[in-house]
């Protein structure tokens, strides 16, 4: 896998995106009356990092052949992706205040047939990492330099789906694909590990035949950017793993950790109070 072009943004100009990214979060919310705020919040620098800094993508050419491809196994998240593609100008960003509204492209899921920029259209968990592996390999096939980055949930790992895209990915030493597991430990039925126990992550994924890189705090702007760089531009001849361990709910203090938080919708005070942390906020 030959590496691509990286982009030189700033420590806090990434800082500034992962805020953008939540105060989205709230405002979307807001519209919805109900949202997936844990969840959104944990992934906020890393698809700062990924949007602004790695991946290869032209919003006035959404469907540019060679692009880098992102697909979102936890689609629930999309809320905290839609902002990203409006700031990039794959679509205006007016469209986001009709979020979930009748008409509005905008769902809770990201529908690629009606959202510039989205790969994958996501909704039950586990079927992302097939897709990903699908267009992985499509892409060798046609010695396209374009990768394909899969973000899965580690409430996601239990499905077995995940783990026979898993073994095809090896078969067919997809080096030019990234899965990214957000493991904020939070999941809509409770703690994660609680529900279903997947660790040891790693030596699971050795075991299938992926590289694998661990993040050991996934909101630390240069370990993100080093882990991400390396899976993505690292000489590799099989595919890489980067477990990313993540605060559910990060950004907010009342929400940071909790599970119960994974869903929900904030009244008008508590609402000002997550906009004052998010605003005065130092992550990354």
């Amino acid at each position: 896998m030959a590496a691509r072009q990286v982009t030189n943004t700033s420590k806090q100009d990434l800082r500034e995106k992962a805020r953008m990214i939540r105060r989205e979060v709230l405002r979307l919310t807001d519209i919805c009356g109900s949202g997936h705020y844990g969840s959104a919040f944990s992934i906020a620098e890393l698809l700062a990092v990924l949007y602004y800094q790695l991946l290869n993508v032209r919003p006035d050419e959404p469907q540019w052949a060679d692009r880098d491809r992102f697909t979102m196994g936890k689609g629930h998240a999309a809320i905290g992706l839609y902002p990203v593609l409006a700031d990039l100008g794959f679509f205006p960003a007016s469209d986001l205040d009709s979020y979930t509204r009748l008409g509005s492209p905008l769902g809770d899921h990201p529908d690629m047939k009606k959202v510039k920029g989205a790969d994958f259209s996501s909704g039950s968990i586990g079927h992302n990492l097939s897709v990903s592996v699908g267009m992985a390999l499509g892409l060798k096939c046609q010695g396209s330099p374009g990768r394909v980055v899969c973000m899965m949930g580690d409430g996601e790992q239990t499905e077995g789906q995940v783990w026979e895209a898993a073994i095809s990915a090896a078969h067919w030493n997809l080096s030019n694909l990234v899965g990214l597991v957000d493991i904020n430990g939070a999941g809509s039925d409770g703690i994660a590990q609680e529900t279903m126990r997947t660790e040891p992550l790693k030596a699971k994924w050795e075991a299938f035949g992926w590289d694998v890189i661990l993040l050991e705090d996934g909101h630390d702007l240069d370990q993100v950017f080093d882990a991400l760089n390396r899976a993505l531009n690292a000489p590799r001849e099989k595919p890489c793993c980067v477990l990313a361990y993540t605060v559910a709910g990060k950004g907010v203090s009342f929400m940071e950790g909790t599970w119960q938080w994974h869903l929900g919708f904030l009244g008008p005070l508590d609402l000002d109070r997550a906009y004052q942390e998010i605003n005065s906020g130092t992550i990354g």
